[in-house]
């Protein structure tokens, strides 16, 4: 098992979580616990091919993407769709299946909440 495979992840669908997982760093010191949680976050991020595909999905007309349409990234489409499991257990994208296809959401309650934290230093 990988590092990031054992790191406790954030579950989108709860917002108590959601505001919990980032505050301001320059507010308090980060629990053991939060620090865990925004750091898969991050490392979802640090990957150049998952950040490619997150910067597609929430550049989309209306901030959801097909598989379809974001698919091409310069890998396999299995190996894209590893990168997005991992997106979404980071709890960044959300996730639809519509007919054949899937599309995917930014999850904007943690994208904000990352944005938060990080903003105290712009």
């Amino acid at each position: 098992m990988s590092n990031f495979e054992a790191l406790p992840l954030l579950e989108p669908e709860t917002s108590d979580t959601v505001a919990s997982c980032c505050p301001p760093l320059t507010e308090r010191p980060l629990t053991a616990e939060e620090a865990e949680r925004t750091a898969a976050m991050f490392k979802a991020l640090g990957d150049p091919v998952r950040l490619r595909l997150f910067s597609l999905i929430a550049s989309h007309a209306g901030g959801e993407a097909c598989v379809c349409d974001i698919s091409d990234v310069g890998v396999s489409q299995p190996t894209v769709s590893h990168h997005l499991k991992k997106l979404k257990e980071a709890g960044l994208l959300t996730s639809e299946r519509r007919g054949t296809w899937v599309y995917y959401r930014i999850e904007p309650s943690v994208v904000a909440a990352m944005g938060q934290m990080l903003r105290a230093f712009g």
